[in-house]
């Protein structure tokens, strides 16, 4: 008889506790990881950045050392100035030759009037027509001569733009608004094309992604308010969340459910957007309740 109460005392407590009360879908946070790197190759001028910084979008924090480029395009200049003079003096000479050919033509036309009132010789008409003739062929070879200058100055515009876009590119530039969670680099060091620098991501949203069976697929549609719920003190803390994508297709539970029994089920991914007051973390697990199960 006395072993008879706390028998019964063990069996209430495991009644008590074995409830129907369960959540609709357990997971973890996560939010979209931005890995931004290194563009140009070089030592590293300054990273104005530390982990844990917020950053605004398209703000400089940083920048790689420039001084060879600026060097290689200050000689561009240099080097385009003296073809550019080279080309001022070909054009000088066509515009002599302009000159000397509108002269000639007022001429010509004069002389082949006077031609036609029989006051000029056919010689003389021979004559004008052919300085007419010698000036526009001394154009042509002119152009001719100015041809490869354009296209040589051409290229160096090319060569610079493609150094301007080197030099912006050495400009360390912060792609979306977000909270730096890790840096890889430190001013002073030399990096790489592609080399990470730092990671950041957007944690004042944060995505739930969560897994559920093919019977709840019914209860919940995309738009849905659904309530999160992660570990507290001394009880779960809640928050509002809204479904923002179902998966198409069902997947095998995810190697992080650890019971045989449930890695080898069917389930759906979800995804609950739920805006973060500072508290969910990255990787964090949380529980996901639906509010109205029509």
């Amino acid at each position: 008889m006395k072993n008879i109460i706390p028998i019964l005392i063990l069996a209430s407590l495991f009644s008590c506790n074995k409830n129907n009360d369960k959540a609709d879908g357990y997971g973890n946070f996560e939010a979209t990881e931005v890995t931004v790197s290194s563009e140009a190759n070089g030592k590293i001028e300054y990273l104005k950045l530390e982990e844990g910084d917020v950053l605004k979008p398209l703000t400089q924090v940083g920048l790689i050392d420039t001084l060879q480029l600026y060097f290689t395009k200050q000689q561009l200049i240099a080097s385009k100035n003296t073809i550019a003079a080279k080309s001022a003096n070909v054009l000088s000479q066509k515009s002599v030759l302009l000159e000397q050919l509108k002269t000639a033509q007022i001429e010509s036309k004069r002389i082949n009037n006077m031609y036609i009132e029989n006051a000029a010789t056919k010689r003389q008409v021979d004559e004008i027509d052919g300085r007419v003739n010698v000036i526009e062929k001394q154009i042509q070879s002119v152009n001719t001569q100015n041809a490869p200058i354009i296209s040589e100055l051409k290229t160096i515009d090319v060569q610079i733009e493609k150094i301007n876009d080197q030099i912006e590119k050495s400009k360390i530039t912060n792609p979306i608004s977000g909270t730096v969670l890790t840096k890889y680099s430190e001013p002073g060091e030399i990096t790489a094309f592609g080399k990470p620098l730092y990671k950041i991501a957007n944690i004042s949203e944060m995505t739930l992604r969560v897994f559920i069976s093919e019977t709840q697929l019914s209860q919940i549609k995309m738009g849905q308010e659904a309530l999160v719920k992660i570990d507290g003190l001394e009880e779960m803390k809640t928050y509002k969340g809204t479904i923002s994508w179902i998966a198409s297709q069902a997947e095998f539970t995810p190697k992080i459910i650890q019971t045989k029994e449930e890695r080898v089920n069917l389930v759906y991914a979800v995804k609950v957007k739920v805006k973060n007051d500072g508290s969910l973390k990255i990787g964090m697990p949380a529980e996901m309740w639906i509010k109205d199960k029509n």
